[in-house]
């Protein structure tokens, strides 16, 4: 179990770092929202803390390595979020809820039949007026945060 009462600076990210073989994971659970703030404190679960000093910008993914030392390895995970899940009925509907969920300027994360999206109550309003069922729930959101998007 690492503890460290001096935080440890982590300034560069190396997107596709692996964790060295043999190591144990530590997760450090992040929200979609916490994934962009880069200029901060984590404290990990067994006590280690990590001074995020990245570039501004920098979007922080789960599975990225962030840190290791000789006791583990210490990956960012997708923080268990208030989101909606729809279920499409077919693809057409797939293509409408995406449309409107895209026109929101909101993420969505497609796991199998699965539409997953960050919980707000006009997002769950115009899914309704749409005729969509959705159904709230609490799980990791692996999408972007609301205001990340691109064209």
């Amino acid at each position: 179990m690492s503890s460290s009462s001096t935080p440890i600076p982590v300034r560069v990210i190396h997107p596709h770092a692996e964790p060295p073989a043999g190591l144990p994971i530590v997760e450090l659970p992040m929200s979609a929202i916490d994934r962009r703030r880069v200029r901060r404190l984590v404290e990990a679960p067994d006590g280690l803390v990590l001074a995020l000093e990245l570039p501004t910008g920098t979007i922080l993914h789960p599975g990225q390595l962030l840190h290791h030392d000789a006791e583990a390895a210490y990956i960012v995970s997708a923080a268990d979020e208030d989101v909606l899940i729809v279920r499409p009925r077919d693809l057409a509907e797939a293509a409408r809820v995406g449309h409107l969920i895209g026109n929101m300027h909101r993420d969505i994360h497609a796991i199998g039949n699965d539409i997953v999206a960050l919980a707000d109550d006009v997002l769950a309003e115009r899914l309704a007026r749409a005729g969509v069922m959705c159904e709230r729930a609490r799980r990791p959101f692996h999408g972007r945060a609301p205001g990340e998007h691109s064209h």
